[in-house]
């Protein structure tokens, strides 16, 4: 029987339809070039002499098939970057483990009698003060950081003979030089017991029984 040029437009279906057979051939580049020379053969062998394929048809569908092997490459290569970046996350978030999250709140961090916190300027400001307030809502004790710069800061607080109990939070006070207030976000360290992943998303699990997403926190102590 005699044929016309070989028509691979359809090539990304009919390499679909093969699916059912052997799945492992229709997503396997190698599997679809062999198929593709199988099929070129028998047009060369079956053509009309009278109208054979020219090499401007033969140029094309060779291109076709370098096309549709490209993509499978390149999606088989973005499928493995994935896996590596989901293998890489679980490694960075196991490692996080143990270790404090700086996240949004109030509540300072106490390792034995020492309080630890941080916080977050808007602006450059002249003037610093932290309020570490008691469970009854009196000032416990002052905290003098003087002039800081725009963007995060920490700090550590002695309670000396005060009991981390009767801690409730801390309050910053902050100023510029004109003495404008300056805005400023109150971050507070705490204990990471465990980390989670779904669907490539880490999760961290807080002493403090908060559960977190990984960009929600602001650092890492």
């Amino acid at each position: 029987m005699l044929t016309s040029a070989l028509d691979l437009s359809n090539l990304g279906t009919t390499v679909g339809s093969t699916t059912a057979v052997n799945s492992n051939n229709a997503s396997d580049p190698q599997a679809s070039q062999d198929r593709f020379l199988k099929l070129l053969v028998a047009q060369i062998n079956n053509q009309d002499p009278l109208n054979p394929m020219d090499n401007a048809q033969m140029t094309t569908q060779m291109a076709q098939i370098n096309t549709v092997s490209g993509i499978q490459e390149l999606n088989a290569t973005l499928k493995g970057m994935a896996e590596q970046s989901a293998a890489l996350g679980s490694l960075q978030g196991a490692a996080l483990i143990g270790r404090q999250a700086l996240v949004e709140g109030d509540a300072l961090a106490f390792d034995g009698s020492t309080g630890k916190g941080a916080f977050n300027l808007a602006a450059d400001a002249g003037s610093v003060e932290v309020d570490v307030m008691g469970s009854t809502g009196q000032v416990l004790d002052t905290i003098k950081l003087g002039a800081k710069g725009a963007g995060q800061h920490s700090f550590s607080w002695d309670a000396g003979s005060i009991d981390p109990a009767t801690v409730s939070r801390f309050v910053v006070r902050s100023v510029s030089t004109g003495g404008e207030a300056v805005a400023n976000t109150a971050l507070s360290p705490q204990r990471i017991d465990s980390v989670s992943f779904a669907n490539g998303a880490i999760s961290l699990q807080l002493a403090n029984g908060r559960a977190v997403a990984y960009d929600q926190a602001r650092g890492f102590m």
